[in-house]
């Protein structure tokens, strides 16, 4: 399955960079609801309490059941505007106290544009998008527009479309369909938006038919003639999506059927119009024609790094992704069938699904800083308690082991990439960084997940292929040979993946040995005729080993790592890299 059919924002953002300016955006009441501006409901309730109140009904907890047990009716918006104002004008200027804001809500930042619609006025900025059809009466997105110096074309009414700039001349084409409110001709009642004039039909039908559609904050369920508009399209050139922070009613579920959209579920307008446009200025700057989402957050990523008033959205991004991590690993993590030898067949499930992860805090470790560093730490301890964190009736030790070995994989990818950029003193303090593995041990990361201890901690079946050849240190192999590759187009530019693992392995085995063999005890190792270093898959790869003992041949490659603390004292490097030369595979 491809990866960007799970990622609408992703999919429109490739669309939308690829044929530029042929989207329009349909934005209803949903878009101005953070701003402050009420909706037909909450406006409905607040006309039936100020009527009571001025006939002397006492305040209610619930307007709307109140009117029900006097009326027999249910609310309704346009009935109530219907009774309390007779004519278009009146109903004009009751919206208005609804939707101005006054000078202490403006202070505030109320009823102002969201950034939703400051994100669509990027777009249109950008040339993306040419025309927006809206079903609400405010000014926002047309203030918006002002703010980034774009003066938009703005139709809401029948003398206006014919006196308008032509829709193909124009930079920012605003069809307001209900009307605005400083205009007494708005639509509100149910009679109004059953049918529009001939004219609005006319350029609605071309704009369906024409463009692509991003349709926020607008339900489907009501407004007849919008609806059919949309029913009487006769053509679908380019894709509709809709935004939806929940299910669809059946209204909008037809419509959805009959224009085959997509709906994308979100959390808001304002972090979906934001991470769009933040998508389409990344593929504008990094000039992206391979719709690979993967390639386009790690280009996101090097772009939050470059200043760093993005940490935020650094951080956003993680997070995100941290999460998509965790949607795919907390049912495989659950599931008690799963058990013995069976965990060894996790292990491509695994990887499989920790790949965008690891892909991204490599290019963290690789161009990141001090804060970015905190960020990707702060991520590795989370997904540490959430996999020691047992099902109840959890048993399986190798099993439990197991549900560690995405976070090893998230923490080898940032540390080789730590590694690849030569940030040792970063290095040293993530390998120090205690976590608690289980009820009864905290570790440090760079001693649990030292690539031959962790692979220690289970069987060597659980990371030899069945029916392969049998390795040493099957662990380190797969990593070198298979998975650091996949990874290395994120952060190691033209090093050799192979090497820069095992110059990897080698800075984890120094750590390693540092803190579980003190001085006198190397000593005496180097000194015996068979001497012990853990050096994992390092051992096994004598080229690689041959580069780095040369390398430290070097004095400032030596002062670079007693600089960082990766070891006690210089002495202490000079009897490792005695007894790492005297090892050798026939040992």
């Amino acid at each position: 399955m491809s990866i960007i059919a799970n990622d609408p924002t992703t999919r429109l953002a490739f669309s939308m960079h690829e044929n530029k300016g042929v989207y329009a955006v349909l934005i209803g009441s949903g878009l101005s609801k953070t701003a402050g501006i009420p909706t037909g409901w909450e406006i409905t309730l607040e006309l039936i309490r100020k009527a009571a109140l001025a006939s002397g009904a006492e305040e209610q907890i619930d307007w709307a059941a109140w009117y029900i047990k006097e009326t027999g009716k249910q609310p309704s918006y346009s009935v109530l505007l219907e009774e309390v104002a007779s004519t278009q004008s009146e109903r004009r200027a009751i919206i208005q106290g609804f939707l101005e804001p006054t000078d202490d809500e403006r202070e505030r930042g109320v009823k102002l544009p969201t950034p939703a619609h400051r994100a669509i006025a990027e777009m249109i900025r950008s040339k993306h998008v040419r025309v927006i059809i809206t079903t609400n009466f405010d000014q926002l997105m047309e203030n918006a527009l002002r703010d980034v110096g774009i003066t938009p074309t703005v139709v809401s009414s029948h003398d206006q479309l014919l006196g308008a700039e032509p829709l193909t001349h124009t930079q920012c084409y605003i069809l307001k369909i209900h009307g605005d409110y400083k205009d007494a001709r708005i639509l509100n009642t149910d009679v109004e938006l059953d049918a529009y004039p001939p004219e609005f039909n006319a350029i609605l039908d071309r704009i369906i038919d024409e463009f692509g559609l991003v349709i926020a904050g607008w339900s489907g369920e009501w407004d007849n003639a919008l609806r059919e508009a949309f029913m009487r399209a006769p053509s679908r050139r380019y894709p509709t999506f809709w935004i939806s922070r929940g299910s669809l009613g059946p209204r909008a579920q037809e419509l959805v059927d009959h224009r085959k959209a997509v709906v994308a579920k979100v959390s808001g307008a304002d972090e979906f119009f934001e991470a769009l446009n933040l998508k389409l200025q990344t593929l504008a700057e990094n000039h992206q024609s391979d719709p690979a989402s993967l390639d386009l957050m790690i280009a996101m990523a090097k772009r939050f790094m470059s200043k760093p008033e993005y940490n935020i959205r650094l951080d956003d991004l993680l997070t995100a992704e941290h999460r998509r991590l965790m949607v795919s690993l907390i049912p495989i993590f659950s599931d008690k069938g799963k058990l013995g030898k069976d965990a060894a067949k996790w292990k491509e499930t695994y990887e499989y699904v920790t790949s965008r992860l690891a892909h991204l805090v490599a290019a963290i470790g690789r161009w990141g800083d001090d804060a970015a560093h905190a960020m990707v730490l702060s991520t590795i301890r989370d997904l540490v308690a959430t996999a020691v964190k047992s099902p109840q009736g959890m048993f399986n030790v190798g099993w439990l082991r197991m549900r560690l070995y995405p976070t090893f994989l998230v923490f080898t990818a940032y540390a080789t990439a730590l590694a690849r950029a030569a940030r040792l003193k970063a290095l040293r303090s993530l390998f120090e960084s205690t976590v608690p593995i289980d009820e009864r041990r905290i570790s440090t990361l760079g001693e649990y997940f030292n690539p031959a201890y962790f692979e220690s901690t289970m069987t060597a079946e659980s990371w030899n292929e069945e029916g392969a050849t049998k390795r040493h240190n099957p662990l380190s192999w797969r990593l070198a040979e298979q998975i650091v590759p996949s990874w290395a187009p994120s952060f190691a530019g033209m090093s050799n993946p192979q090497l820069l693992f095992a110059r990897y392995e080698f800075y984890s085995s120094l750590f390693y040995h540092s803190r579980v063999t003190s001085e006198e005890a190397l000593k005496l190792s180097v000194a015996s005729p068979s001497t012990k270093l853990n050096l994992g898959g390092l051992k096994w790869d004598q080229d690689s080993k041959r580069t780095i003992e040369q390398d430290m041949e070097v004095p400032e490659s030596i002062g670079s790592i007693v600089d960082a603390g990766l070891v006690p004292s210089e002495q202490y490097l000079e009897l490792f890299m005695q007894g790492m030369k005297k090892i050798n595979i026939w040992d």
